[in-house]
């Protein structure tokens, strides 16, 4: 798609003709490039120039395979944290005000580590959003390497206050069992594991939904224009294929949580997690909340 060659003469970039960057980012007209490097702000132009490129090749890259076999992938996530935060009962007093912290330990925990991971650039990628944004310090680093590939309004779309409040009353009580062992921060940490792998399923729904608009864009575009969820909704549901997740992630959930005779490569029958509810929490808030988020990208993707 797009050639670039050094000239003989030192301060000379050359951008061939073949480059058609996606509709978000401005065109690349490549003699305004050539005489802008040459008149002397060459290394900024240059950089632009490759920032384009890169950006157009990863938006070329992003195909409705590769994000499945994401979502594959983040569903092991999913499962395994699961799994570790069910070896814990309920311990509520993690999630209650404590003395001395500014909120609750799980709070505390989260803001801190936010802010920490704010500073090392992770929210500078596409696929990441915090569940504390308000006053999040500005990235220490800068990674070039990583092109914008959504529109720009994906920025604003951020449901974790939404997930924050299903985990916590609805998903937590079917994983754990009543109690209180005192293990809070070890508890707290699971369920930073817990949130973090769902909010990046769930918002990967952004990625999910460009695809799809890149993909038949004449779908899409009436019910974008006349702003109508439900026919966005209907164009996003597949039935069967979200049987079919729900069927894998049950399957994984059974395979991934079986207790395991040290002797034996058979497993002993026993359950970690019950696979009905690994099933049962993609069908009644994953699946969901994703297509919500698709919806809201694509309500604002010809902005």
């Amino acid at each position: 798609q797009a050639c670039l060659l050094r000239h003989p003469r030192p301060n000379y970039f050359l951008c061939f003709y073949g480059f058609t960057a996606p509709r978000h980012v401005d065109s690349l007209n490549s003699a305004t490039t050539f005489q802008s490097c040459r008149a002397g702000g060459g290394r900024r132009e240059r950089e632009r120039v490759k920032l384009l490129i890169g950006t157009a090749m990863a938006a070329k890259a992003l195909s409705l395979e590769s994000v499945r076999e994401s979502l594959v992938r983040q569903e092991d996530t999913i499962v395994f944290s699961l799994i570790e935060r069910a070896q814990y009962p309920l311990n509520s007093p993690a999630y209650d005000a404590t003395p001395g912290l500014d909120g609750s330990l799980v709070e505390v925990l989260f803001k801190e580590t936010e802010v920490l991971h704010a500073k090392l650039g992770r929210y500078e990628y596409e696929e990441e959003n915090a569940f504390f944004p308000d006053d999040m310090p500005q990235p220490l680093i800068t990674y070039n390497n990583h092109p914008q590939v959504l529109h720009p309004a994906a920025a604003k779309i951020n449901i974790n206050n939404t997930l924050w409040k299903t985990y916590f009353d609805k998903l937590l009580p079917l994983i754990t069992a009543n109690g209180d062992d005192g293990n809070y921060v070890s508890t707290c940490l699971c369920d930073l594991s817990c949130l973090q792998a769902l909010s990046k399923r769930i918002h990967y729904g952004k990625f999910v939904a460009e695809v799809k608009y890149q993909d038949a864009p004449q779908d899409y575009e009436p019910a974008i224009r006349a702003q109508d969820r439900d026919a966005l909704m209907r164009l996003l549901t597949f039935e069967k294929v979200e049987e079919m997740v729900k069927k894998r992630v049950g399957n994984k959930a059974k395979v991934f949580g079986q207790e395991i005779i040290s002797d034996s490569t058979e497993g002993t029958g026993k359950q970690k997690i019950d696979p009905s509810v690994a099933s049962l929490i993609y069908e009644e808030w994953v699946m969901p909340l994703t297509k919500l988020v698709e919806v809201e990208y694509l309500l604002r993707r010809l902005d």
